[in-house]
């Protein structure tokens, strides 16, 4: 367990060097620049396009917070495809919109028409929660041809429902100048912290020690009988 620990410590170690060093990188034009063809080795790097937003396909994430002043209220997180010139797309996760916003119908009114600019960073997608739980979605059921409301941003399953191929990877979009107007816009900082696996590694060392050391001490004793 604390050679397991030591590598867990290594490869937590590797992976924040890895993210800092993506975060280092200039800023990557999806417009004019050469798209690398493994986006998904480049989650957090800054990232801008311009594009058309196809509203029609757009999608909710459930179970999102924004935090109040009060507290934490509930709500969505808008994702909608942004059209490239090139006829591919990449989903824009466009902010967060409160839990009033329940059906497609009442999404109109946050439309941001004609071709825009986004900038923000790649993320990547997810087909369940990060210790492998979740409930998963629902596939399509006969009649359907979209399923607006989503537990993960699942992007293989996101491709069945959507006419033209869409990148491996999402842009979070950045708040931006206009943070007062919804959709509310945030950009999710990863953790950069080492975490405990040196001390959790010392620890099952110090109990291997403490039973190949103090173990036949304690069997020696029980050997010896006391003189009367």
């Amino acid at each position: 367990m604390g050679i397991w620990q030591l590598e867990r410590d290594a490869e937590r170690k590797a992976k924040i060097n890895h993210i800092q060093a993506v975060q280092e990188m200039p800023l990557l034009d999806l417009n004019h620049d050469a798209i690398p063809p493994d986006l998904t080795d480049m989650e957090y790097r800054q990232v801008k396009v311009t594009g058309e937003y196809d509203f029609e396909h757009q999608v909710a994430l459930r179970n999102q917070v924004w935090t109040q002043s009060w507290g934490d209220e509930p709500g969505y997180a808008l994702l909608t495809p942004l059209i490239l010139s090139d006829g591919r797309a990449v989903l824009v996760e466009r902010g967060w919109i409160p839990n009033q916003f329940d059906h497609p119908a009442s999404w109109p009114q946050l439309d941001e028409p004609g071709i825009v600019m986004v900038e923000g960073v790649m993320r990547l997608p997810m087909e369940k929660g990060e210790m492998g739980g979740g409930i998963p979605d629902p596939t399509l059921a006969p009649g359907e041809s979209q399923l607006d409301f989503w537990n993960f941003i699942n992007l293989t399953r996101l491709q069945q429902q959507v006419p033209y191929p869409i990148l491996n990877v999402y842009i979070q979009q950045a708040p931006g100048l206009n943070q007062d107007s919804l959709p509310y816009r945030w950009i999710s900082q990863p953790v950069l912290e080492p975490g405990a696996h040196i001390g959790f590694a010392l620890m099952w060392f110090f109990y291997a020690g403490l039973l190949l050391f103090g173990y036949p001490v304690w069997l020696k004793k029980q050997k010896i009988k006391p003189i009367h």
